[in-house]
């Protein structure tokens, strides 16, 4: 047990979704007789929830700035249709189309951004009238049809990593991916270890960094293996590569950016925030509008892997997003979350969905089941912290968690000292 608490950290608890996820693993792959870990079905999971997965990086951050975002599935919807729309008629390549997409999400996202952030009507007003109004002018705009995308477009949503060098069996640029992040992992951590130890901070034990180390680098290299042995013509999917890049930008951007700071601040308590110099006004209209530009990207997403956009796109996407947030440790009052523990409580939503189907389960109870751990995921997260605990996942980046305490105003730091600091 000793031996645990150095590995983790003192305090197991906060790590209770990624031991929730590997147990649905083990579980679903012995039950389903092997099924889960196949090259296969591994891919077409992450095909299949990526754009789940990039909705939840946006929400997010909306969640953590106090807020929610009904419409993410509505504009989504909208998105993909305008854009197989312009192609379609206006004659646009799929690069342009994918711009016009990323710009139309940011307009509608600045209209939802401006009534939040001055006017002051909450957000799930407006979101909610966003998504009656986004899926109106989906069924108006696409007269309720499906409209197809070139192959080029579909790439986007279903493409893989091409096959390239010699034949090894394998998929060589899936491999390299693979070998790199490993490679990053085990550099970033020893660059950490070295810079605390500089500062004189307390380091852990070698033989706790050196194994921590090899858990994740194994899971990274297995996941490579499954990735790189599927099918002739399959490999790491493009829709997951585009998730590895947002994951990154917004991990990097929460943690290590004024904006970032600003958004835990604006969550954490907003009067506090606004004394110490943060315009609360500009973090809300940017949360609010980044959100509607990163739901366009995976209404188009969605479109491409699906080879059309149709009239019942997008239908409770913003559910999910919100479940894989808070099961990820997101606070509902705001100023709790990260990107990575949003990514984690997705993939456990997805990974249960995957496994239920395996076993042949009806989509009556895979509701329940999914309601039910939601519930179970929050109620377990509030009871820790009614005890004085922190969040099941608010410590998996320490540094997350560090900003945020750093944030709260009956902390020994004031808002604005943090603040001052960090600027």
């Amino acid at each position: 047990m000793n031996a645990l608490k150095k590995l983790f950290g003192g305090n197991t608890r906060q790590f209770g979704m990624i031991f929730a996820l590997v147990a649905l693993i083990v579980f679903f792959q012995i039950f389903t007789d092997g099924r889960t870990l196949t090259p296969g079905n591994v891919i077409n999971l992450f095909n299949g929830n990526s754009y789940i997965l990039i909705l939840a990086i946006g929400m997010v951050l909306v969640i953590i700035a106090g807020h929610i975002d009904l419409s993410v599935g509505s504009v989504a919807a909208f998105v993909g249709v305008f854009v197989a729309l312009a192609m379609r008629d206006w004659g646009l390549p799929w690069w342009a189309g994918v711009l016009f997409g990323l710009l139309l999400g940011a307009v509608i996202g600045a209209w939802q951004g401006f009534w939040v952030a001055y006017v002051g009507i909450p957000a799930f007003i407006v979101t909610l009238a966003g998504m009656l109004l986004f899926r109106g002018f989906n069924q108006f705009v696409g007269k309720s049809n499906t409209i197809p995308v070139s192959k080029d477009f579909q790439y986007l949503g279903s493409g893989y990593l091409p096959e390239i060098g010699p034949n090894t069996g394998f998929n060589n640029l899936s491999l390299l991916l693979g070998i790199v992040a490993a490679a990053f992992v085990v550099i970033m951590s020893l660059r950490a270890r070295a810079a605390n130890k500089a500062l004189g901070a307390d380091v852990p034990e070698l033989w706790v960094e050196v194994t921590k180390l090899v858990l994740i680098c194994g899971a990274i290299l297995y996941a490579t293996y499954l990735f790189a042995t599927g099918r002739p013509g399959t490999s790491f999917p493009i829709p997951g590569l585009i998730l590895a890049v947002l994951v990154l930008i917004y991990g990097f951007i929460a943690d290590k950016t004024v904006l970032g700071r600003h958004v835990y601040a604006v969550g954490g308590n907003r009067h506090a925030a606004e004394l110490s110099g943060v315009q609360s006004k500009k973090v809300n209209f940017m949360v609010m509008m980044n959100m509607s530009v990163l739901a366009g990207l995976a209404g188009m997403i969605f479109v491409g892997r699906s080879t059309a956009s149709g009239p019942f796109d997008g239908v409770g996407w913003e559910l999910d997003a919100i479940a894989a947030v808070f099961i990820g440790g997101a606070a509902v009052t705001g100023g709790v979350g990260t990107v990575i523990g949003s990514i984690v409580g997705g993939l456990v939503m997805a990974v249960l969905n995957n496994g239920l189907q395996l076993l042949g389960v009806g989509a009556d109870l895979t509701q329940i089941i999914k309601g039910l751990v939601l519930l179970a995921a929050v109620a377990f997260d509030v009871y820790n912290k009614s005890q004085g605990k922190r969040s099941i996942t608010g410590l998996l980046l320490k540094n997350f968690q560090r900003n945020n305490n750093e944030l709260k105003p009956d902390e020994t730091t004031s808002t604005k000292e943090v603040i001052s600091k960090e600027a």
